[in-house]
């Protein structure tokens, strides 16, 4: 289930709770449509759809649940939508290797991470072995 958690000077804020394949297309869907709101091209809003579901998938396979919140930023004179996928499942043991292109611990093909951190503006994980997983990502409309 979608919630909001506040509308403050319009900006909004979402949670969505990560248990099942139900759940990224919830995400994808209400992170589309903040993005609209900030005027991201289509392009963009596909770029920004594709790391939620990145994010949303890796909880589901490495944690089992978790939950995404997307939210409307500014940094003072560009908006953006700041995504941010959390768990507490069992952390990335070596952190440099899971954001680099071609490991993956699934047997797939290790583009998540890599590839979300290409496509977004601003990336950071933090992560220990047996404490979660919090990965927070920015896209800004230049």
């Amino acid at each position: 289930m979608t919630k909001l958690i506040s509308r403050d000077s319009g900006l909004e804020q979402v949670r969505i709770p990560i248990h099942s394949d139900i759940d990224i297309v919830s995400a994808r869907h209400a992170g589309r449509s903040l993005a609209e709101q900030v005027g991201f091209s289509s392009s963009e809003l596909t770029l920004i759809a594709t790391a939620i579901s990145e994010l949303a998938r890796n909880i589901i396979e490495y944690a089992k649940f978790g939950e995404v919140t997307l939210e409307i930023v500014n940094n003072g004179s560009v908006n953006g939508v700041r995504i941010t996928a959390s768990d507490t499942g069992p952390g990335i043991s070596n952190i440099e290797m899971a954001v680099r292109g071609g490991y993956s611990t699934s047997g797939g093909l290790g583009l998540g991470l890599a590839g979300v951190r290409h496509i977004m503006d601003n990336f950071d994980l933090q992560s220990a072995p047996g404490s979660g997983t919090c990965v927070t990502v920015t896209k800004w409309k230049l």
